[in-house]
Order: C-alpha cells, then sequence, then structure tokens
C-alpha cells in the first residue's frame, strides 16, 4: 500500500461515524476498486438471535458509499440514492465480512456489489448501492 493510500484508510478509520462504531464495523481495505469492512454479529442482531437485516444494509451502505467517495475525488461528494439488498442466509454468531467492487464507476453516477460472508465464506447477503456524484459546493 502506497504512503497516500494508508494515510487515506487511516483517516476514514477515524471518521467513520456513530452508527458504524456502534455497530462495530472496522475498515479493513479501501480503494475505488475494493472495499472492506467487518462487522460483529452479536449485539447486532433481530429477536430472534440472527444478524438483523438492517444491519447488512448498514455495513453495505458505508462500503459503497467510501468506493464511491474514493472514486469521486476530493472535489465531489458521494449521495446514496438506491440501495437494495438480498439476505440468503442467517448469521447467528462471529464476524461478517463485507466486500464492495463497483459495477460502474462513471462521472456523476457510481454503483458497488455488496457482498458480506460469515467466517466460513458463505454468502449471507448481496446488496447493490448506486450514489450520485456532485459537486461539494452544491451542499
Amino acid at each position: 500500500m502506497t504512503d497516500d493510500a494508508t494515510d487515506a484508510l487511516a483517516l476514514m478509520r477515524s471518521n467513520m461515524g456513530a452508527l458504524n462504531e456502534r455497530m462495530g464495523v472496522e475498515l479493513v481495505e479501501a480503494s475505488a476498486q475494493r472495499v472492506v469492512a467487518t462487522m460483529p454479529v452479536e449485539g447486532n442482531t433481530q429477536p430472534y438471535g440472527l444478524l438483523h437485516g438492517g444491519a447488512s444494509v448498514v455495513l453495505a451502505e458505508t462500503l459503497g458509499s467510501i468506493g464511491s467517495a474514493l472514486h469521486a475525488g476530493p472535489d465531489r461528494l458521494s449521495v446514496g440514492v438506491d440501495i437494495n439488498a438480498t439476505h440468503h442466509r442467517a448469521a447467528r454468531s462471529g464476524t461478517v465480512t463485507g466486500v464492495a467492487t463497483p459495477v460502474h464507476l462513471g462521472r456523476s453516477m457510481a454503483c458497488y456489489e455488496v457482498v458480506i460472508s460469515d467466517e466460513e465464506g458463505r454468502r449471507v447477503c448481496t446488496s447493490r448501492i448506486t450514489c450520485t456524484l456532485v459537486a461539494k459546493d452544491r451542499f
């Protein structure tokens, strides 16, 4: 990893936001081409003790938003406009890992597929997030 990439990753890790901190999201890798993070199942469950689908969506939105922001560069902001998720199997314990890869990286829009897997590598959730890229001076 280059010094610039290491610095960017450290900056992102230090500014993940209160929701990601509360959910225990840990950023592992970040570039416009691939974003990886982990999240514990414990503390992010629904009443039956399974990983909450909303927790999976939070992880997916975080990863897609980070990738989109890195693609957008310093003069534009990444704003989510669509997200969907398909939940394939339950996770009851341990840690899940999300990996976001681009579907489309354009001038005004970025779209990522996010695959969330359990510790055995089994797919728990597949999500797609689309972000629009807007000039910072619009906000």
